[in-house]
């Protein structure tokens, strides 16, 4: 996912994915081989934000980090008054995220998104879509000049948890108010309940979406 030279830029919205993400990605850039510049990106949606932790954790980093700030929220929910605004707030974030990537000369888009997360998003395709489907671990935007990748795909949430604890990192609080109470919770809930049927199912359901990765 991470080549010589990359120039690549995580999006930081301060939750413990992407705070993992920016620290894994800032100790592979100072220890490993690779040789690539890291900056991080995090979207202000117009709400009541403080992201001065954010930009000490990167400081500390010493990786930059930019705000680009945007009216999100007064899309989503006054504008437009969705009752299922998930789907909208991602679409638009992602296009922010990539835009200001694309403005800052970066080409390559780190997403915090990990396993349990791909499986979540397998069941919601699945059962309220009727398609088996989830995201993939690279995606390239040719119009943009933008690929967007997922370094901590294969990774279970309950490493993240630890490591977000013993790293003390500053995770913030979600600021949304449907925070918890989306059908992607809906999916977290019904895989935790398979998971006590069938021990090991998100496990394997990773391991089959790596296979179908790996042939498209």
């Amino acid at each position: 996912m991470i080549e010589p030279q990359d120039k690549v830029v995580v999006g930081l919205s301060g939750g413990k994915d992407s705070l993992c993400l920016t620290f894994i990605l800032s100790l592979l850039q100072k220890y490993s081989h690779l040789k690539f510049e890291l900056a991080a990106l995090t979207i202000h949606p117009g709400w009541e934000v403080d992201n001065r932790p954010l930009f000490e954790f990167c400081r500390q980093l010493d990786i930059p980090l930019w705000e680009e700030r945007t009216e999100i929220a007064q899309i989503v929910f006054q504008a437009r008054k969705e009752k299922n605004p998930c789907a909208l707030c991602s679409k638009l974030r992602r296009g922010a995220l990539v835009k200001r990537a694309q403005r800052q000369g970066f080409h390559k888009l780190a997403l915090g998104h990990h396993g349990d997360d791909a499986v979540e998003t397998l069941l919601l395709n699945s059962t309220l879509g009727g398609r088996l489907s989830s995201f993939s671990p690279v995606i390239v935007y040719p119009d943009s000049g933008i690929t967007v990748i997922r370094p901590l795909i294969y990774l279970r949430e309950k490493t993240i948890v630890s490591l977000s604890k013993r790293e003390n990192l500053p995770v913030q609080a979600s600021p949304c108010s449907l925070d918890k109470k989306t059908k992607r919770q809906d999916m977290k809930v019904l895989l935790e309940e398979m998971e006590k049927a069938v021990p090991g199912c998100t496990a394997h359901l990773i391991t089959a979406l790596k296979s179908q990765w790996l042939q498209g």
